[in-house]
């Protein structure tokens, strides 16, 4: 898997960010999951990036991110980072 230093913050209920790893784990581009619930501070740190509550929080490798992100909008991302081919 590409090493591409993204950060996912969300919680294993959530749909979305079940989407967002499936997403990831189809384009073969590592991430690092960070459980809200279960991991300290990862929930305060997910609010702190995005200003908001809402899940999932994506945290890209040049600081930018993206909440509730569609696949679409994964993909347009990581093809501006250059992290899969365009």
């Amino acid at each position: 898997m590409a090493n591409s230093n993204i950060d996912v913050y969300g919680a294993d209920w959530c749909g979305d960010c079940k989407r967002a790893k499936d997403t990831f784990n189809r384009l073969g581009v590592a991430f690092t999951w960070h459980n809200i619930e279960t991991e300290d501070g990862a929930a305060d740190r997910a609010v702190e990036i995005s200003g908001q509550k809402h899940i999932p929080v994506v945290l890209y490798s040049d600081g930018a991110f993206q909440v509730e992100p569609s696949a679409t909008d994964i993909e347009g991302k990581l093809k501006e980072l250059g992290v899969i081919a365009a």
